[in-house]
């Protein structure tokens, strides 16, 4: 007898329809699985076999084989096994057919019976909503998730024992997902931080745009300190946003037990000798790396220049296209990647050059050297660079009446708000790091003295044709934060400043740049 059962499988982030085909024929007893499985899902017929006769099913004599249609793509994963249980059952005569249509499964059997969790059950969930799927049976650890889609009916049954008799009662159970989680507030505020007014507002405008910022000063001036206060800044995920930051910690297996929708944008500190594969994603199958991870939020890179040169290089198509392609014999996989990228550095390898209470040892060319191992190519599209000092002591009370991360955040929101209007009428554009340079020297509303300004600036050889539109792209942050429809020149005179890195603790505003 034939059976045939519905499941998915991943590519990327995104699931597609598997067939699970069982026929159960006379002949000598054998258990095959066919349509290139790896390694995990060939070990499905222990882990079956198990499953069904400690869950008090049979398992007769028969030639069994497994066809995973369609044929020509390679399975990964453990979430075949119930599917493949359920196929048996039915092809052994001990389910109906009937008691499976428009039903769709995934979940990994223990040795009892028991359902656990896979990767993916929330792109799962979209494929059974868009093909029209009836019900998806789910583990109950993939419930939360699952339920994050709307429009199919979820049954997450804790064995497979129970599972098969709400089948043939004709009477699959209905489960309700759990409650989402309510994610308390960061508890690292903005005002922990004791001055550094200038990298404060250098963060504010990097969140407020979406654009990259690169932090250089000494040792213990801050520079991580002050990063890890940039999530809270950044405004809340849209429902969009959200639902694709969850898919993608879903498929790594990084998404917290139990957590359903990920309401706030990831932070990623990955170590410096981590490899280009960790870093942009890889592996047979091709798993999303920290770039992919950190989607929709922020990748801080402490100690930026200690990081292996191909690995850094590796970074610039993904800030540049928002997504990564991994290209396998078999296949090319994408994973979504726009970030928000944040460095930390020194400034020369003893760390104190230019530092008023340290003396620097390095040399000249040793600085030279060590500042060269961030390529132009790769400074080139980093937006916001500032100098981050090192703070007296004496003044480190300060923090307790520095402004909160909550009321930064307000501006932020106000200054994405205004660009989601802007910006409503262009695909995936949802910021000013994002817009594109010709339509906003067209309509971004680049006031005259601003103009002028900025080519002044390139003409004197500052800026490159890239940074050319990056610093009026931070100077349309600027704009929007102040509420103004204009791009001034004080906005183009601060976007420089930070462009060309020439900020400081007493000049965060720059308003030497402006022409009399």
């Amino acid at each position: 007898m034939l059976a045939a059962v519905r499941s998915a499988a991943l590519v990327g982030i995104d699931a597609y329809a598997v067939t699970v085909e069982v026929d159960a024929a006379p002949g000598l007893p054998q258990f095959a699985i066919v349509g290139l499985p790896a390694g995990a899902v060939k070990e499905s017929r222990e882990r079956v076999g198990a499953a069904l006769a400690n869950a008090g099913f049979s398992l007769p004599p028969r030639r069994i084989t497994v066809n995973l249609a369609p044929a020509d793509t390679r399975k990964e994963g453990t979430g075949f096994d119930l599917p493949i249980a359920l196929g048996i059952l039915v092809s052994t005569g001990q389910l109906a057919a009937a008691c499976l249509d428009g039903v769709m499964a995934v979940g990994e059997l223990g040795l009892d019976g028991t359902l656990r969790a896979v990767r993916g059950a929330l792109s799962v969930a979209m494929l059974a909503r868009a093909t029209g799927q009836k019900a998806l049976i789910v583990p109950p650890a993939n419930l939360a998730e699952a339920g994050l889609v709307g429009g199919v009916s979820l049954s997450a049954p804790v064995a497979l024992h129970p599972l098969v008799s709400q089948l043939r009662d004709g009477a699959l159970r209905e489960s309700a997902p759990p409650a989402r989680l309510v994610i308390p507030e960061d508890v690292d505020d903005l005002s922990d931080v004791a001055g550094q007014e200038a990298a404060k507002r250098a963060l504010e405008i990097a969140a407020a745009g979406g654009h990259n910022a690169l932090l250089t000063g000494p040792p213990g001036a801050g520079k991580t300190m002050l990063a890890r206060r940039l999530p809270g800044i950044l405004p809340a995920l849209s429902e969009r946003e959200a639902l694709e930051v969850t898919a993608v910690h879903s498929v790594a297996g990084t998404l917290a037990s139990g957590c359903a929708l990920v309401r706030r944008g990831p932070f990623r500190a990955p170590h410096h000798t981590i490899s280009d594969a960790g870093l942009i994603g890889g592996g047979n199958p091709p798993r999303p790396g920290e770039v992919s991870l950190a989607h929709h939020g922020v990748l801080f890179l402490d100690e930026v220049l200690e990081f292996r040169r191909h690995v850094l290089e590796a970074l610039r198509q993904p800030l540049e296209d928002g997504h990564v392609v991994i290209a396998r014999a078999a296949n090319s996989v994408a994973f979504p990647a726009r970030f928000l990228l944040v460095g930390a550095m020194n400034p020369c390898p003893c760390g104190y050059a230019g530092d008023a209470n340290r003396t620097c040892v390095c040399a000249a060319g040793d600085i030279t050297r060590y500042r060269a191992r961030l390529s132009g190519p790769l400074i080139d599209r980093i937006d916001i660079r500032v100098e981050v000092r090192a703070v007296a002591v004496g003044s480190l009370a300060a923090a307790r009446t520095a402004e909160r991360s909550r009321a930064v955040r307000e501006r932020v929101d106000a200054a994405r708000l205004l660009q989601r209007t802007r910006y409503h009428s262009l695909y995936r554009v949802e910021c000013n790091a994002r817009a594109p340079g010709r339509w906003l020297d067209a309509r971004g509303g680049l006031a005259d003295d601003g103009h002028r300004l900025l080519v002044k600036a390139a003409e004197r050889g500052a800026l490159t044709a890239r940074g050319y539109h990056r610093t009026l792209r931070v100077a349309r942050t600027i704009a929007d934060l102040d509420a103004d429809h204009s791009i001034r020149a004080p906005h183009i005179a601060e976007a420089l400043r930070f462009r060309l890195g020439t900020g400081s603790e007493s000049e965060p505003r720059a308003p030497s740049l402006v022409p009399a």
